[in-house]
């Protein structure tokens, strides 16, 4: 190393300062570099591992439609070709988020929005939530029904936008990469045009249009605070091209036209569908003219490319959603009883009882919480005061019966 009075006539052959004109001259075979080119180097190279450190950081964010799958598994019970479906499109839609950012030809990569069409209870919005928890991303829920056209009573288009801004702790370029998922889109099908009516389809082929551009990709302007917007507000830019919008309705009634296309008749005496097991078997057929028939206008139902079905749990998936998943109701339960330093059994008929009971209800995977809760309702009443008595079995007997009678693993002091 060559420092202040070494040498004469030192200069650094990178910038060309002498070596009075800077603070330290590094020596090589014949060439010199001074302490600034060397800063202005090593800034260099940072600047070039933190790009390659958020490109592969940025793969790894991208799970494979197998690994997309298996964590399904782990939240959701059944519906098993949903969960493939929605594994492809979500990989294929950040997929192309990624290769937007080093695209280097003009073809461009369309989103896949997904439409779910099930009855209530079978995984529609736990699908969407997992999807979320699973890629690290922003989610955000949205109920189609309180929408309006704007300038009417009720929800702007943009508002669930701003959900998803919320979701992301305001930070517009994480929204940008978000899911939202929009429930009951089925309620906002346009009404029949059998029907005579003078007032306007604010909430129907109105909001349709309305979600249309966003949904597609656009740059949508939304209200800082929700609401509406107001001419003299700062609105916040948001990007919808990178957005995923998984949408889901139970679509009551898209069964009996779906029949009408196939002209399938039971027994050929031109009987309708009767069952809920009959109606459902025909969701799988669905086609987009059947979706037009129903009341979606054509573009809402082309930016709309990923369909597919839910099936109602069986009673053997209930016992299933009781017991297995990460967070299935049963552990949750446990893990109560555990904060109070207590043990919570559920027998085996007691499991079975109550899926058999959530089956008659027709309301899915939903009512077992209410199920149990009505079950368990004196025991967490008293548990917290109650110290003699820190371990519980729930039986058949306490399901059917609804008796609240406890029946001890063991007796403690």
């Amino acid at each position: 190393m060559i420092r202040f009075g070494d040498k004469n006539n030192l200069y650094c052959s990178f910038c060309g300062k002498q070596k009075d004109e800077i603070e330290t001259l590094i020596a090589g075979p014949g060439i010199y570099i001074c302490n600034e080119c060397v800063g202005m180097c090593n800034t260099i190279l940072e600047d070039k591992r933190e790009r390659e450190a958020k490109k592969k950081k940025r793969k790894k964010k991208t799970p494979t439609p197998k690994e997309i799958k298996i964590r399904l598994d782990e939240y959701v019970i059944g519906q098993e070709k949903a969960k493939k479906v929605l594994s492809v499109a979500v990989h294929n839609h950040y997929k192309r988020i990624v290769a937007e950012q080093v695209q280097d030809d003009d073809v461009e990569i369309e989103k896949s929005n997904i439409l779910l069409i099930g009855p209530t209870g079978s995984g529609k919005t736990l699908l969407a939530q997992t999807l979320a928890r699973i890629l690290h991303v922003p989610f955000a829920i949205a109920d189609a029904t309180t929408l309006t056209e704007s300038g009417y009573v009720g929800d702007d288009v943009e508002s669930i936008l701003f959900r998803l801004i919320q979701a992301a702790g305001g930070d517009v370029q994480k929204a940008e990469k978000g899911i939202i998922y929009i429930d009951e889109i089925d309620k906002i099908a346009r009404k029949s045009q059998d029907t005579a009516s003078i007032t306007r389809d604010v909430s129907g082929e109105g909001v349709q249009q309305g979600l249309l551009k966003i949904i597609e990709g656009t740059i949508a302007y939304v209200p800082p605070h929700g609401g509406r917007k107001h001419p003299e507000q700062q609105l916040i830019p948001l990007n919808t091209q990178n957005i995923l919008f998984v949408c889901g309705g139970t679509f009551i009634g898209l069964s009996d036209i779906i029949q009408k296309r196939l002209k399938n008749r039971v027994l050929g005496f031109g009987r309708s569908l009767t069952s809920k097991d009959e109606k459902e078997e025909m969701l799988p057929f669905v086609t987009p003219d059947d979706l037009l028939k129903y009341g979606l206008i054509p573009e809402f139902v082309g930016r709309l490319p990923v369909v597919t079905t839910l099936f109602s749990l069986s009673e053997q998936d209930m016992v299933m959603v009781l017991k297995e998943p990460k967070n299935a109701l049963i552990k949750q339960y446990k893990k109560l009883f555990a904060y109070e330093d207590a043990t919570l059994e559920f027998s085996d008929s007691a499991i079975t009882a109550i899926a058999a009971e959530a089956c008659k209800k027709t309301m899915g995977a939903r009512v077992l919480r209410s199920i149990i809760e009505e079950i368990m309702l004196d025991i967490m009443f008293e548990l917290p005061s109650n110290k003699k008595y820190r371990n519980y079995l729930i039986t058949e007997k306490m399901v059917r019966g609804r008796t609240q009678e406890k029946v001890l693993l063991k007796e403690t002091a």
